[in-house]
């Protein structure tokens, strides 16, 4: 039975390492990179400039659309308001001109060698200034039915094609808007990666630390527990002091306190690791730099240069608001000149307009050219262009501010970076001093020539000395990462 737990035990323990993954830093980077939440956004925002670029494309093709509509109206249209007769006049026997004393009742008169005709009351008339007073032989009968037209259901439709001639530049300038939409989508996603990569990159790095910090707190508590013997043994003898035991088992729970922090603080990084890679927060893993022994190296800084300063998101990102501001500022100029299209299509409606209005379908093709031409607006589109220009300077404007300040942050970065590096270098020389001195004092507490608070000195000033060591050499490593994302290398 024995055999058989042991055996569980060895099987279950063998499982476990087995699931347990180790993680490269460019592991993590990756997994952090394909799972971020605002990274999949800013992906899909640049997909939908994407396809907003396409659209602006289509607006130089022709526009094809089809209308269509039912109107039921109360009344008909009449074309007369009233019956109403018409005159008749009768022609010569060739039929050439007409015989207005044949057509009318009016009797004749000469007057200055010329025939005029008499009213009703005998007086001379001008038939041409008072046609009323012309007496008609025959008159055709108009009734009123007769001209109405049957228009109480009238169907309408028409296809019509539009193709733009000349928009003053607005559609160029549309399309150019779109490119650098797109673009800036572009940097805000190259934005998001770097910001995703420094926060991978921070958490994985916190994690390194309180392993080593673990490891260093554990070795600090087996130093106090030797130590909390090596004075019972002595009190026991009367060589030390009770004072002493007690010091001793004091600063051994603070260590114990502080291994249990440290605990504590790894688990919840670990947590925080697997939430930035998208991995299940309970995930067992190990990382590939815990031990701290050959960490990649950091890379030598150069000085500011105007390409450094360009590969800036921020600068890719203000640049192309710069573009979009001059292209608002040509939208709004083009507003001055003339528009021009091209339209063409096919009109059909019940009832027939082309056939007496027929309650039937008939439809003719159009073709025609319009043409817009602004005169006079107030001053509103003067007042609109200028504030055009204003908002391109302010982009221009925040382009000059935002290099200058990436300027800073570079050099700072730079400073800070070589600062780490000399300063893991100074830890690493403490270190190995306080190893010395926590030997020397070792072998000195137990020849009897030093007390026991001597000693924990030592150990205090051996486990500052590898704590800060530990610090330096992480912090070595995000200063570089914040040198690379400072130039915009960080991808």
């Amino acid at each position: 039975m024995k055999r058989f737990l042991l055996s569980a035990v060895i099987l279950a323990t063998s499982l476990q390492l087995q699931a347990q993954t180790t993680y490269s830093l460019e592991d993590c980077r990756r997994m952090a990179t394909t799972h971020n939440k605002e990274m999949q956004i800013a992906g899909e925002k640049v997909t939908a400039a994407e396809h907003l670029r396409k659209a602006a494309r289509t607006q130089y093709l022709p526009n094809l659309a089809a209308n269509g509509g039912y109107v039921r109206n109360q009344k008909n249209i009449s074309l007369l308001g009233e019956d109403m007769y018409a005159p008749i006049y009768s022609y010569s026997s060739d039929g050439t001109t007409i015989d207005y004393a044949n057509s009318w009742n009016n009797e004749w008169t000469v007057v200055d060698g010329t025939a005029v005709p008499l009213d009703a009351n005998g007086t001379p008339f001008n038939p041409s200034s008072d046609p009323d007073k012309i007496l008609w032989k025959n008159k055709a009968y108009i009734p009123k039915d007769a001209f109405e037209l049957n228009t109480k259901n009238i169907f309408a439709g028409a296809i019509t094609i539009t193709q733009p001639l000349f928009m003053g530049g607005k559609i160029r300038e549309l399309n150019r808007i779109a490119d650098s939409n797109k673009k800036l989508a572009e940097a805000s996603l190259e934005g998001q990666t770097s910001e995703t990569i420094v926060n991978t990159d921070v958490a994985y790095w916190r994690i390194v630390s309180l392993v080593n910090k673990e490891k260093l707190a554990k070795s600090y508590v087996s130093l106090l527990k030797k130590l909390e013997g090596d004075v019972e043994k002595a009190i026991a003898f009367g060589v030390s002091t009770k004072s002493d035991g007690l010091s001793v088992k004091v600063k051994l729970n603070e260590a114990e306190m502080s291994l249990l922090q440290v605990e504590d603080g790894l688990k919840l990084s670990h947590m925080a690791l697997c939430q930035i890679c998208g991995l299940p927060l309970e995930t067992s893993f190990t990382l590939e730099d815990e031990t701290l022994d050959e960490l990649p190296k950091i890379p030598e800084t150069s000085s500011v240069t105007e390409t450094s300063i360009n590969n800036r998101y921020e600068v890719k990102s203000l640049e192309q608001m710069v573009n979009m501001a001059e292209s608002s500022r040509k939208i709004e100029l083009s507003r001055f000149m003339p528009n021009a299209a091209l339209t063409a299509g096919y009109l059909v409606s019940n009832p027939n307009s082309y056939n007496g209005y027929e309650n039937e379908f008939g439809g003719e093709f159009q073709v025609g050219v319009v043409v817009n031409v602004p005169l006079f607006h107030f001053g509103e589109r003067i007042h609109t262009l200028r504030s055009a220009e204003s908002e391109k300077r302010q982009a221009i404007y925040k382009l000059d501010e935002t290099k200058e300040k990436i300027e800073l942050d570079i050099t700072q970065a730079r400073f800070k970076t070589n600062e780490s590096v000399r300063k893991a270098l100074m830890t690493a020389s403490n270190k190995e001093k306080a190893e010395e001195n926590l030997r020397y004092a070792s072998i000195g507490f137990e020849a009897g020539t030093i007390n026991a608070s001597t000693l924990m000195e030592a150990q205090t000033a051996w486990l500052k000395a590898h704590s800060d060591h530990i610090d330096a050499q992480i912090d070595a490593q995000l200063c570089k990462v914040y040198l690379q994302k400072a130039l915009g290398t960080l991808k």
